[in-house]
C-alpha cells in the first residue's frame, strides 16, 4: 500500500521544522530555514541523512582547514533518493551526503544526477540491549546471531524498537540485514529468499513494540517507555544511549558507508569544494575526532576505532541487487510482518476550518488513503463543540477496497461549524482506543486554533495522570496548522511522548505524511 513521498520539496521544508518533546534533533551546521538558499561562492548546500547533525563541530573544524562552509539541510535518506530522483536537487544542492547510497544505486533515474562519491566513515547494523534482557541472548554479547534474537522473541523473552523501514535508511538497513541472515542467503537477497524467510521473520516482528520515523524520536521513546528490552539501530546510535549494551550480530549485517557524493549539476569550481572537503574528512585527525566524538568508525586504517567499537572481523551482508526485491521486502515488512497501525485522527472541523482550511484538510486525509497499509485501523474523529461522530474503517488485505473509500467518503463528509473542543475531544480518542496491545497505536490531533470549550489542559494533564496500561502509552502527535497554539499542543506532545508537527499554511498533506512513519 505504500505510495511513492508526494510532494517531496513540501516535506523536505518541514523536516527542520518538526519538533520533540526532548528538544529539536539539530542538523544544520550553518542555521538555515531547511530550504536551500541560492549558490554561495565557499559554501556548500549539502543535502544530508539526518542523523549527521551531530557533524556539525566537525564541519567547524573542516571550515578552518578548508576555508569551505558546509550547509546541512535534513532529509530521511529514502526520501532523499525520491527527491533526487524527482530532479528535485537539481540547482538548488551541490552534493549529498547520505547514510548510504545503496537504495540510490537502485534507481538509475537518481543515480545518474551523481557523479563522484567519497566514504567518509562506517556504522553497522546493530542491537542494543537492556543489561537485564542480555540473558535473553545467552549472555555473550561478542557470539549473538540473528537467530538468536528470533528465538527469544518466539519465546517472549525480548522486545524491540526499529525505525520505519520505509523512511529510514536504519530501518531498511536492519530489515536488510534480519531478512538475509534468517533467510540464509548467500549473496544479495531474492524474491525467493524473502518469500522463504518470510514465516521467520513473521515471528521476529512480532517483538517490535516501537516504530518511529526517526532515530532521536525512537531512542526518547525507548527511555520514556522502559518497559522495551532492546533497540536496533546503527551501532553509533545505540552507542550514545546509556545502558545498552551493543552487539554485533556474527551472521552478518549491513553497514552505513556515508559516502560525500559530487552532483552531476555542480559547477566545476564548487566540485572542487566537495573534493577538498571529502579530502579534509577523510584526514587522520579529523578521522580520529569522528570516531571520538560520533562514535562512528573511520574510513582510515591507520587510525584505530574509538574505544567500546568492537575491532574484530564482521560479516558483511549484501544489499538488494534490484529495485523490485528492495520495493518487495519493504511491502512485505508493511502490509505483512509488521503489527497493524490503530490511529485516531482526531480532526478540528470548527468554525475556523470553513474555507479553504477545510478544503486542504480534506484533500490532505484522501490523498493519504494510499499510504494506509494493509489490516490498518483508521479512525475519524471530527469535532467542533464536541466530537461530531466517530469512524472507524479497517484495510482489509483480502479487499481494502470498502476501506479506504469509507476513509475518502468520511473525509468528503466533513464540515465546519461549532467552537473548539481539543482537549474533550483527545480524551474521548483515549477512550475510543482502549488498552489493546496488539498494534502500533497513536492518536494524530489536527487543529487550526486554541481550546475555546469543555475541558482545558489542567483537565487533561489529570486525565492522562490517572491513565494506566497500554493507554498511558499512547503518543498524541499534535498538527500545528493555521492558528493554533504552538505551546499548547507542545505540551500535548511532551505530555504523552509524542511529537509536534508543523504543518503551516498549504503544507497539511506534507505533515500527515511525515506522521506515517512514526505510525
Amino acid at each position: 500500500m505504500r505510495r511513492a513521498l508526494a510532494g517531496c520539496l513540501a516535506a523536505l521544508a518541514l523536516l527542520t521544522a518538526c519538533t520533540d518533546g526532548g528538544g529539536r534533533d539539530r542538523t544544520d551546521a550553518v542555521p538555515t530555514p531547511g530550504v536551500p538558499g541560492s549558490a554561495e561562492p565557499g559554501t556548500l548546500r549539502v543535502l544530508a541523512s539526518s542523523e549527521l547533525g551531530d557533524m556539525g563541530p566537525i564541519l567547524d573544524r573542516v571550515r578552518e582547514e578548508t576555508g569551505v562552509t558546509v550547509r546541512l539541510t535534513p532529509i530521511g535518506t529514502l526520501d532523499a533518493v525520491d527527491l533526487l530522483a524527482e530532479g528535485g536537487t537539481d540547482g538548488k544542492y551541490d552534493a549529498v551526503w547520505l547514510s548510504s547510497n545503496d537504495a540510490l544505486r537502485l534507481r538509475p533515474e537518481a543515480a545518474k544526477r551523481v557523479v563522484s562519491e567519497t566514504p567518509v566513515m562506517t556504522s553497522p547494523v546493530a542491537i542494543g540491549v537492556r543489561d537485564e534482557a542480555l540473558a535473553a541472548l545467552g549472555g555473550r554479547p561478542g557470539r549473538v546471531t540473528w537467530s538468536q534474537v528470533e528465538r527469544a522473541v518466539a519465546e517472549g523473552r525480548l522486545t524491540y524498537g526499529m525505525t520505519d523501514p520505509a523512511r529510514s535508511n536504519s530501518g531498511f538497513a536492519t530489515l536488510v540485514s534480519v531478512a538475509s541472515a534468517l533467510s540464509g542467503a548467500q549473496s544479495a537477497l531474492t524474491d525467493a529468499d524473502v518469500a522463504r524467510a518470510t514465516p521467520r521473520l513473521k515471528r521476529f516482528f512480532t517483538g517490535q513494540k516501537l516504530t518511529s520515523g526517526s532515530s532521536g524520536w525512537l531512542a526518547a521513546a525507548y527511555e520514556r517507555r522502559g518497559n522495551v528490552d532492546a533497540l536496533l539501530n546503527y551501532e553509533s546510535v545505540l552507542m550514545g544511549i546509556p545502558g545498552l549494551t551493543v552487539i554485533r550480530p556474527t551472521d552478518g549485517v549491513v553497514t552505513a558507508d556515508y559516502p560525500l557524493s559530487t552532483l552531476a549539476s555542480t559547477a566545476a569550481g564548487t566540485r572542487e569544494d566537495v573534493r577538498r572537503v571529502a579530502e579534509a574528512l577523510r584526514g587522520p585527525a579529523v578521522q580520529q575526532e569522528i570516531t571520538a566524538t560520533t562514535h562512528r568508525r573511520p574510513v582510515l586504517a591507520s587510525v584505530p576505532p574509538a574505544p567500546g567499537l568492537d575491532t574484530g572481523r564482521r560479516r558483511e551482508l549484501p544489499f538488494p541487487g534490484s529495485k523490485s526485491v528492495a520495493d518487495g521486502l519493504l511491502d512485505a515488512y508493511e502490509n505483512e510482518l509488521r503489527r497493524p497501525s490503530r490511529t485516531v485522527y482526531v480532526l478540528d472541523t470548527s468554525g475556523s476550518m470553513e474555507g479553504d482550511r477545510l478544503r486542504r484538510l480534506k484533500s490532505a486525509l484522501t490523498a493519504l488513503t494510499g499510504d494506509f497499509r494493509d489490516r490498518e485501523e483508521v479512525t475519524l474523529m471530527p469535532f467542533g463543540s464536541e466530537v461530531k461522530r466517530v469512524t472507524t474503517h479497517v484495510v482489509d488485505p483480502a479487499d481494502p477496497r470498502p476501506g479506504l473509500d469509507g476513509i475518502r467518503r468520511e473525509a468528503g463528509r466533513l464540515g465546519a461549524e461549532g467552537d473548539t473542543a481539543v482537549y474533550t475531544s483527545l480524551e474521548k480518542a483515549y477512550d475510543r482506543l482502549g488498552d489493546r496491545r496488539d498494534a502500533f497505536t497513536s492518536i494524530v490531533l489536527m487543529t487550526d486554533g486554541e481550546n475555546t470549550t469543555g475541558a482545558d489542559a489542567a483537565d487533561f494533564d489529570r486525565f492522562y495522570a490517572s491513565l494506566t496500561g497500554h493507554r498511558r502509552e499512547i503518543p498524541v502527535f499534535p498538527v500545528l496548522f493555521g492558528d493554533s497554539d504552538r505551546a499548547e499542543l507542545t505540551h500535548i506532545a511532551e505530555l504523552t511522548g509524542g511529537r509536534l508537527f508543523d504543518a503551516g499554511e498549504g503544507s497539511l498533506d506534507g505533515a500527515f505524511e511525515e506522521i506515517r512513519g512514526y505510525q
